[in-house]
């Protein structure tokens, strides 16, 4: 049951990021931003 949960929650964010970019494209630049963040971080 939890793990249905957490694949449904993963889906739905999935969605909300996608919806939040327009583009598939906006989704990697985001993915690329976050990575740029984290590495600078450490």
């Amino acid at each position: 049951m939890l793990a249905r949960f957490v694949a449904f929650s993963l889906v739905i964010g999935s969605l909300f990021a996608l919806a939040g970019c327009n583009t598939v494209d906006g989704v990697g630049q985001d993915i690329s931003g976050a990575a740029r963040t984290v590495k600078r971080a450490l």
